[in-house]
């Protein structure tokens, strides 16, 4: 609940403004370790870690995300968060599911408390094959990879194709957690331009055409066509044909992340890009957004060499996904409409993304931004002058977080963007937010107007 007192409020503000100044300072004094920083140390490491020495290079190029960096902060309750993508899951039928996993138990006894294969639960990659539907693909489930999140989908993908300084091309802006785990892999991300209708086909031609050229081998595009994170756009259907032959045309393997493809506020669902090239896709899916992040359930569906690929690092990694989970989703799934559940969500976020267009009219006209028509994210840009990154305290201070646009570029661009979530805010909360937001920006504004420079670059 928001506070009315003026007096508990100073406190609030005042505690919130001495733990981010922490989290700040922590954050940006940590940089990247190159090669002569360890080369350096001595054998033994150094005094606050005495492995560092031993640690393997792709380690040390390992960084939290601005975002998980931000959850300490934006988490207390007196923040108002427009950072996190939680999804909103105070609709889902909880005395239905209770009854059912209580039912499933005692039916099916100690079997959904087993391990299981590495593939997945070949009931759970049936279903899947039926969620995929409304996307346009037709799959099996031999060639579907259950994973503990599509997040660990990316990390097996990443972890059969890229060797160090491979050459990974995705969308400007694109994913931090793709982001991150390119890094980890030491991939070297080239970004390609977007608009308002999503990927730029002309920008990805050439800029194929031009790693071609320097000998620098693709090895794979990835990109979210479906109510972008966090730009909350949707590739065209215009562009999806053409993205996909170009990439067939010149051998680049695409890596398709759909987590949202079901939430679009009207209609539905575009084709997929796999539709268009079928050996040419490897799709990702999730249950995280269209019904429960908890269980940390998504898939990779591939062609069948890769999938048999995806499936072994899967093994080696994990052994296999969690039993449990995939039974539930699985019993969920037969027994239960869940296209109904969809619709739920579709409105609950519609509203919720109405109220942050309405919010941002009425308090933040000086800034730009998308009318997202799906998923989760607005994507704003600001006042000329004005870096998200930095105006961040100043916004804490005020008891409102989001996330800089610098956390979604692999080369530390985007400082003139921020990314406001909507899904999990009330109505009333985000229009709260945003207005003390608007507040922030105005002030940076202003100060920039009078001395050229913000409130945290003096």
């Amino acid at each position: 609940m928001l506070s009315d007192s003026r007096f508990i409020e100073r406190d609030t503000r005042e505690n919130a403004a001495i733990h981010f100044r922490w989290w700040h300072t922590f954050s940006r004094s940590s940089r990247k370790d190159t090669m002569s920083e360890r080369q350096d140390l001595s054998a033994h490491g150094t005094r606050l870690d005495p492995w560092y020495s031993v640690y393997a290079d792709r380690a040390l190029g390992m960084r939290q995300s601005e975002v998980r960096q931000l959850f300490a902060v934006a988490n207390r309750p007196e923040v108002v968060s427009l950072a996190g993508g939680m999804p909103n899951i105070s609709g889902l039928p909880i005395d239905f599911l209770s009854e059912m996993i209580g039912r499933l138990v005692s039916e099916r006894g100690t079997k959904i408390l087993q391990y299981g294969g590495g593939q997945g639960e070949e009931e759970l990659r049936e279903m899947i094959v039926e969620v995929m539907r409304p996307d346009g693909v037709r799959g099996h489930p031999d060639d579907i990879t259950v994973t503990t999140g599509s997040q660990q989908a990316l990390d097996l993908i990443s972890e059969i194709f890229i060797n160090p300084g491979d050459v990974v091309l995705a969308e400007a802006p694109s994913y931090v957690g793709a982001l991150g785990t390119f890094r980890a892999y030491q991939a070297n991300v080239i970004h390609v331009g977007m608009d308002e209708h999503g990927l730029i086909p002309e920008d990805l031609e050439e800029t194929i055409r031009e790693l071609e050229k320097a000998g620098r081998p693709i090895k794979f595009l990835y990109t979210i066509p479906n109510f972008h994170n966090p730009a909350g756009v949707v590739l065209s259907a215009e562009r999806r044909p053409i993205i996909a032959e170009i990439c067939k045309r010149h051998h680049v393997l695409i890596v398709e992340d759909n987590p949202y493809g079901l939430l679009g506020f009207n209609g539905d669902p575009l084709p997929s890009l796999q539709t268009f090239n079928p050996d040419g896709v490897v799709y990702l899916g999730s249950f995280s957004k269209t019904f429960a992040p908890g269980f940390r359930v998504g898939w990779a569906y591939a062609p069948p060499a890769v999938s048999a690929r995806i499936t072994l690092a899967n093994e080696n990694a994990i052994l296999c996904p969690t039993t449990f989970g995939q039974l539930v989703i699985a019993e969920y799934l037969r027994t239960y409409d869940w296209y109904d559940q969809i619709e739920k969500y579709r409105a609950q976020y519609a509203e919720r993304g109405a109220a942050m267009q309405d919010a941002l009219e009425r308090y933040m006209p000086m800034c730009t931004w998308n009318k997202p028509v799906g998923g989760f994210y607005t994507w704003v840009g600001l006042p000329e002058g004005l870096d998200a990154k930095d105006m961040l305290p100043r916004a804490v201070t005020n008891l409102v977080a989001y996330v800089s646009g610098t956390a979604f570029y692999a080369d530390g661009q985007g400082g003139d963007h921020m990314r406001l979530s909507f899904c999990y805010p009330t109505p009333e909360e985000i229009t709260e937010g945003v207005r003390r937001l608007g507040e922030v920006v105005s002030a940076e504004a202003e100060l920039v107007d009078m001395f050229g420079i913000g409130s945290d670059q003096n």
